[in-house]
């Protein structure tokens, strides 16, 4: 999803040569409208779309899909790499780049996404339960809506509850890669962001717990309401 059609034509050339049917979008309104018609297993997004921006098309995307995206983007600044990344994108890569980098990205995105793929399609852990099919969360019932990075970081800890998870074990579970732009304490704003919605108490906590100097775990069921 690229306005240069040059853009476009050489991620595209370089992807069909592995194997991988390309759908081109012009404009943010066609990605979605593109999206919605196909659901791709793998979404490469510039930032700077006519019509609708990229971040505003990857925010929507990431409110029913947890679709890998990858960011193409022209600015180098950093923020605009942070904000891509907190709208739900797993990886970023900056113009002009290597199309050979760019499939090198597009790969290893697919590799740590694919191996989070489970076949347990729901965890319930107490009253606090994750759909991931759904891509739906409930706490005593009632719906919870979550951004995907919020739910890529619950996920872990519900996976394993009782196991302490660093800000770095943490970092990798919800992003393809660990650079400094994406900072440790990055991790304390998600999760105060999650135990807001979850109604969890950092005080007295029902599902989230501080383990403070290491990060952070899940209450085990026996512990939670």
């Amino acid at each position: 999803m690229d306005d240069d059609h040059k853009v476009v034509s050489l991620v595209e050339l370089y992807l069909k040569r592995e194997g991988v049917r390309v759908i081109a979008a012009h404009d943010g309104a066609q990605a979605l409208e593109l999206f919605d018609r196909h659901r791709p297993d793998f979404i490469i997004l510039d930032l700077l779309l006519p019509e609708i921006d990229g971040i505003s098309v990857c925010q929507r995307i990431r409110q029913t899909s947890l679709v890998p995206i990858l960011m193409l983007t022209a600015k180098v600044e950093e923020m605009d790499k942070i904000v891509g990344l907190q709208a739900g994108a797993d990886d970023y890569i900056s113009k002009p780049f290597s199309p050979r980098e760019l499939v090198a990205r597009v790969r290893a995105v697919l590799r740590r996404t694919r191996a989070d793929d489970r076949s347990v399609s729901q965890l319930a852990r107490g009253s606090l339960v994750m759909d991931f099919d759904r891509f739906e969360v409930f706490v005593d019932g009632r719906e919870v809506r979550l951004t995907a990075i919020e739910f890529k970081l619950l996920r872990m800890p519900m996976e394993s509850p009782g196991r302490v998870f660093t800000r770095d074990q943490l970092l990798a579970a919800i992003y393809a890669f660990n650079e400094a732009v994406v900072m440790e304490r990055a991790i304390d704003a998600h999760i105060g962001k999650l135990r807001e919605k979850l109604a969890d108490d950092p005080a007295q906590p029902r599902f989230i717990q501080t383990i403070r100097g290491m990060g952070y775990k899940l209450l085990k069921p026996e512990r939670v309401g």
